[in-house]
Formats: structure tokens, sequence, C-alpha cells
């Protein structure tokens, strides 16, 4: 009726790696797992996991990343699959390419922004306008 293949089967446990506070680091990090950012981070951070930048963390390149959320200072590329939440202390710089966008007042972005998927939906509807405009013409 079961399968010795399902006891077998460990759950998959996403780690927290963490960047202390007055610790800098300069170089590539990759890993499945989370990270929290209090420290300084120059290079890239990619994860399958969530990016934490504390409010005294600060991260000056490139950063792959399922979920981010940022307290601190960012400046670089950012790529958040799925959401990326902004705190009121955060100040980001550079470009942004997410799913999801949540920002609390207070907030510094300047940073250019696209939002993945809104492309292809706006792409559809001018099909659709075109299509509408045809027929009645």
């Amino acid at each position: 009726m079961f399968s010795s293949k399902e006891k077998t089967k460990k759950p998959k446990v996403m780690e927290r790696n963490v960047v202390a506070k007055n610790t800098s680091i300069v170089g590539d990090i990759s890993s499945e797992g989370d990270f929290r950012i209090d420290g300084t981070l120059e290079g890239n951070l990619k994860t399958n996991g969530r990016v934490i930048i504390g409010a005294e963390g600060f991260i000056k390149g490139k950063v792959e990343s399922t979920n981010a959320d940022i307290e601190g200072k960012f400046s670089g590329e950012l790529l958040v699959q799925e959401v990326l939440t902004i705190k009121a202390s955060a100040n980001i710089s550079g470009e942004v390419i997410i799913g999801k966008l949540s920002v609390e007042p207070g907030a510094t972005f300047n940073a250019t922004c696209a939002m993945k998927g809104t492309v292809k939906e706006l792409n559809q509807h001018e099909q659709q306008e075109r299509t509408l405009s045809e027929k009645t013409a």
C-alpha cells in the first residue's frame, strides 16, 4: 500500500545564511537557501530563496532571488522572481526586474523598474483592440 520511497523522502529545508553587521564580503555568492545581509556585500548574490537586506545592510552588485525584503541600501541590478518588499528605511538605485512590488511610504526608490508578465498582457490587449478595430472598420 505505501511504498518505501515515500518514507525515505526528506523534506526540503531552506537554510538561512547571515552576513553579520560589521562584516564585509567582496565576491560572488550562490546558495539554495535564504540570505540576510546586515553587513556589506560587493558582488553578485544568487539564491533560490529570499534575500533580506537589514536596516544596516548594503549590497552593491547583482542580486537574483525568488523573493526579497529590503530595509537597507541596494545599488545595482535586482532580479526578483516573485515579490519585492521595500520597507520605509530602504534606499534602492539601479535596475529592478520583479514579479510583484510592495513599497512602504518613505522608501527611496531611484531605479528603472520592469514587472515580468505585464508585457505579455499589454501585447495581448493591443492585439484584441486591433482585431476589434479591424472588424468595425
